[in-house]
Parts: C-alpha cells; structure tokens; sequence
C-alpha cells in the first residue's frame, strides 16, 4: 500500500509508526513530517496548507490513501480538492470539518439532535456579551469558536477574568476570524475522557478511551497547554460508558450530519465530560488528539490501515473492531522553558540511541535539524510514551526515558495519570 501522511507533530509520528507495524511493506510518506517521522517514512517537503501541491504527490505516486493528521487543512477543504481529483482521503470534508472548525455549528448541532452537552449562548457583540456574563455565576466558559491552535477555549474563575477573555477575542482580534464569535458555556463538573471513533458515516467503532493531562504544572495547576501527555486505558472508560457515548453522542451525530447533506467520515473525536447526570460533550475534534494518539494507537492492535484505507474509498466497515488492548500506555510531553508562554527554538537536543525500545517510543513533535543536528523547534518538543502491563509500569517506563531527553530548559510534568496511579509512581 502507498500512503500519504499530512502533518509534521507527534501525532503525525504516531499515526506513521503505527501503518508502518500495519503494513511493514508499505510506502508511507509524510508532508512535510519531522526527524521522527523519518524513520518509519519518508518525509516529502510539502506543507500541509499546500492541497494542490498534496493532490498533485498523491496523483503522481498512485497513493492508495491519505491520512489527514491536523484540522486546518481539512478546515480548508483538502478532502473536496482529493475528491475533485479521485484521489482517496481518509478525513471528513470541509463541511462536515464543521464540527471542529466552528464551535457554534457543532452546539447548535448538538442541541437539534439532542446530544448531551453544556447550556450555551453564542454572541458577536461585546458588550452584549458582556452584560450575559456579568448575570452568571464563576467559573464561567468562553470559547472562541474557530480553530484558535488549542489556545480558544478559556475557563474563567471569576467575572472579570470572563470579562477579560471575551475582550480579547471579540475587541482586541486576538484570534482574528476564530474569535469574530464567541460560545459562553456553563462549567461543567467531572473527569474528561477522549473517545475517538473510527466512522464510515454511519457505523461508528470506538478506539481504546484515554485522558490527557492540558495544565502546566504537576497537580494540573498552572495554564493550560496543548497538553503535557496522556494515559490509556482509564478506568473510569469502561466499556457500558463508550457504549452510551456511541449510541448518544457519536450516532445522533452522525445521522444529524448525514440529514444535513455532509455526512461525516474519519476520526470523530469526542471529548466527553463525565458528570453525575452521565457523559456530555466538551468539544468535538475531526482527527485524532495529540497527545492522546500517543498512547491510543501504540494499544490499537487491529490493521488501522485497512479500514482507513475502505473509508477512503467509500467503502463500510462491516465488521471491523479495534480489539481490547492488553496493556497500558503513558507519555510524557517534555517542553521547552518557557511552554505554553515565550520559548526559545533552536537549542541542541540530545536522545539516547537506546531510548527507543519495544516497550518507549519517543514521538517527535517540536523538532527540527539545523546544520546536521537535532534541535527545538516549538513548545512541545517530544512525547516519551511508556508501555506496560498496567498503568504504573507505563508511567515508570516514559518517566525514566523523559528524564534522558536533554536539552537547555527541558521540563515534564511527572505525574501523568496520578489521579489513577498517585503522583510520584515511577
């Protein structure tokens, strides 16, 4: 099979690993990819808002599927301009893309197919928005509702705190288009947990559930981040509450998509909230979380490319399902000084040779080569991931190897999983 990646982050690197064990024989390319990715593929100088440029390497190389890693080019319309060309995609289209790229589509949607989720109003005014705020009790949710690179979502402790976040996006354009409108949300109370769904546009399988870690500092303290790693399985995932989540959230999605004449196909990826009146979407993304893809894929032991590959085509599902995973993953997310705020790029890193082993994989992410050496290039710079028989030697395992990974101001949080495992296991 030949295979086109698009994306250069460590979710890029985990879905290239994760093909290359589906399909050793396979030619995988990523565009533009990172040093990582140069192991298990070929990196192709594209970038990923290039779509002609992409159809025309697809075209040329007989590419039997292309793997779309982040949302912005599927915001952009990469699956239309593969389309219009015959050329398989696995991703949904620009129009179904919606439920990521504009977070009014999707409450509203949401709200029409009665999907659980948090009361909500959406505004473009200020001062409108302003004076709702001002009547509500703290902590109060505003949420830029296009793609705002995971920095678009804010949860304010205090009014001011609303007030201030509502300034910035809809008076000082902080985030330009995304934050024209804004989706005031209530806060809900709960453990969040990842799903992401493989679907065809109506049938839709689960992958092995998995919580991420957004906050800075140990004891999920500190600003939020794109997050600071993430574990699988959870136990609070069991298999009656993915159930639910597909029959509630993913399968009214996916008829209320289809009804609207974009039905959706790929990876839903549902971030559900576990309150005590049962699972209610937070957001919902059109690819797979990074870093959750860390730890969900290196578990997912059926052929993940052979049904992306079908749903490319068009083709169903039939009977495909992702398997129960027999062990547990964790990864660390080691980054630059400075993360989520000012950083420097550039700085030398060094990875042990032997870091990577049956049981660590170590994702690249924010790297780059500069005369002939490896370096920094963005925030989070690599993801350890550990694999074990439980959750604690996982945790032991991308600990140990997250310490050797070196370079000037390099941080991580160890305590990944603690609310499952405690703090310092490992």
């Amino acid at each position: 099979m030949n295979i086109l990646i698009v994306g250069s982050g460590g979710r890029e690197h985990a879905i290239a690993a994760k093909l290359r064990r589906d399909d050793p024989g396979a030619s995988i390319y990523v565009a533009p990819g990172n040093p990582g990715t140069e192991g298990p593929a070929h990196n192709v100088p594209l970038s990923a808002s290039d779509l002609e440029g992409l159809a025309d390497f697809a075209a040329g190389r007989a590419i039997d599927v292309t793997v779309v890693g982040p949302e912005q080019p599927l915001a952009e319309g990469i699956s239309e301009v593969f389309a219009s060309r015959g050329l398989p995609l696995f991703g949904p289209s620009r129009l179904a893309a919606r439920l990521e790229s504009s977070k009014v589509f999707a409450k509203r949607l949401m709200q029409e197919c009665g999907v659980p989720t948090a009361a909500f109003e959406v505004f473009a005014d200020y001062d409108r928005a302003a004076d709702f705020v001002s009547g509500l009790h703290p902590p109060v949710v505003v949420k830029a509702s296009g793609l705002a690179a995971g920095k678009g979502a804010v949860v304010a402790e205090s009014i001011d705190g609303a007030l201030a976040a509502l300034r910035e996006m809809l008076v000082d354009d902080r985030f330009g288009e995304a934050g024209r409108e804004v989706v005031i949300e209530e806060f809900m109370v709960g453990e969040e947990l990842s799903v992401f769904f493989l679907t065809d546009g109506e049938k839709a399988v689960p992958l092995v559930p998995s919580r991420d870690h957004k906050r800075r500092f140990e004891g999920d303290r500190g600003p939020n981040t794109g997050g600071m790693g993430a574990y699988a399985p959870v136990a609070d995932g069991t298999a009656e509450l993915v159930e639910r989540a597909r029959i509630e959230v993913a399968e009214p999605i996916l008829t209320g998509m289809a009804e609207r004449g974009c039905p959706y196909r790929g990876i839903l990826y549902a971030g559900l909230m576990l309150t005590p009146d049962g699972p209610r979407v937070v957001e919902f993304n059109c690819r797979l979380g990074d870093p959750e893809a860390q730890v969900v894929l290196p578990l997912t032991d059926a052929n993940l490319a052979e049904p992306m590959a079908a749903i490319a085509r068009g083709e169903r599902l039939e009977d495909w399902t992702a398997g129960v995973p027999s062990a547990a993953a964790l990864v660390t997310v080691v980054v630059s000084g400075g993360y989520p705020g000012p950083y420097r790029k550039g700085l030398p890193i060094d990875i042990p040779d032997d870091l990577e082993s049956g049981d660590v994989h170590v994702y690249h992410a924010g790297t780059g080569r500069s005369e002939g050496r490896l370096v920094t290039t963005g925030g989070r710079v690599v993801g350890v991931t550990g694999v074990g028989a439980d959750l604690a030697e996982a945790a032991a395992r991308s600990r140990l190897a997250a310490a050797r990974v070196e370079f000037e101001g390099a941080a991580w949080r160890p305590d990944i999983g603690h609310s499952e495992i405690g703090p310092t296991a490992g």
